[in-house]
């Protein structure tokens, strides 16, 4: 858990009064290119940055390596970090994810604050003490839980994204919305993402932050309650692993995705209502599109769910519902129900 999450609506005086909380020696600022080009100039001119040392990565999911740890890593000792200097990560959840495990891996451990620059990272991926890379093909392999001192959420940034990051995003608030209540749910559902009221979609981000907050708070390291967090993501992260070396696609995507397969498990197996799921699956497919996948992948999806880190002894572990905010978690599945559950997708 981050120890203090803060919704911003003047990033330089929040992020003043971030920074002054942290004793430190040196000040490191991490960006990715893109978020060096749209996130930089809001913030470069903040007092409190200058004579920040910067450290720039590339950017997407392709470059969240051992590589690029390591760079930064290198950086951070060469320019003079010592185990009392703080790193502001400025970036999506590719930068949060990778920059927060470069702190608490750096001299054993240094101070970080999140900025979140996108959507998808404003509700997920900056919040919550989750960090790490991708590794030997995997997503997020390698990570260790460690919360940053402050994650300021700032919805300025969210006018520098393009559609499909608003979309990306969108699909974790969604998961938010059928872990919580009708009401919240009801709401995702009626928001017009091709004409997004900026005001609005902030107040939600505050909503959706909320919910996970809840649940990490009281499941900090993942035992119980908090898997609630993974639905829609066994079947999200195999889709998301597949396409790596076809057509990558962003996280959130693979997630909405994800969420069609559970749902239609929840259905069959806890008996989630049949109308809500097709209420979701149709908002899905109109905003998301589909993925082309066939039977002949079957096996291979198959195989990237049996790597997942929520599995117990190779079973494959779902979180699914009983209906909106009913959290079933530890559910399993046959692998012919999980191949009936890709029909579903390609189908349904």
């Amino acid at each position: 858990m981050a120890n203090k999450i803060v919704i911003s609506t003047d990033i330089a005086h929040t992020l003043t009064d971030a920074i002054a909380e942290v004793q430190h020696d040196k000040l490191f600022l991490l960006m990715d290119e893109t978020t060096q080009q749209l996130c930089l100039p809001v913030v470069q001119d903040i007092p409190c940055l200058k004579g920040a040392m910067h450290i720039i990565i590339g950017a997407t999911d392709t470059h969240k390596t051992l590589d690029t740890l390591a760079r930064v890593w290198t950086e951070l000792g060469n320019g003079g970090g010592s185990r009392h200097s703080l790193m502001v990560n400025l970036g999506g959840g590719m930068v949060t994810d990778l920059g927060g495990f470069a702190a608490s891996t750096f001299k054993r451990g240094i101070k970080y604050i999140n900025i979140p620059t996108t959507l998808l990272s404003m509700v997920d991926a900056s919040v919550g003490g989750k960090t790490g890379i991708n590794f030997n093909g995997l997503k997020n392999e390698i990570g260790v839980f460690n919360a940053p001192e402050t994650v300021i959420l700032d919805t300025e940034f969210l006018k520098t994204l393009d559609h499909e990051n608003i979309l990306s995003g969108y699909a974790e608030m969604l998961k938010h919305g059928l872990i919580s209540n009708d009401k919240n749910f009801a709401e995702l559902l009626n928001f017009d993402l091709n004409a997004v009221d900026y005001l609005h979609l902030g107040q939600m981000v505050g909503t959706s932050v909320a919910i996970k907050e809840r649940i990490v708070k009281e499941d900090p390291l993942e035992h119980g309650i908090r898997k609630a967090l993974n639905l829609g993501h066994t079947a999200g992260h195999a889709f998301e692993s597949w396409a790596l070396s076809r057509k990558p696609y962003l996280h959130g995507y693979a997630v909405a995705w994800g969420l069609i397969c559970e749902l239609y498990l929840s259905c069959i197996k806890t008996g989630f209502p049949t109308d809500k799921m097709r209420q979701t699956v149709r908002f899905i497919k109109e905003n998301y599109g589909t993925l082309a996948v066939t039977c002949d992948d079957y096996e291979e999806l198959y195989t990237y769910m049996t790597h997942d880190k929520k599995n117990t002894a190779g079973i494959i572990n779902f979180t699914l519902l009983g209906g909106i905010g009913d959290i079933r978690i530890n559910q399993t599945a046959t692998k012919e129900e999980i191949f009936e559950m890709l029909d579903f997708f390609r189908e349904g």
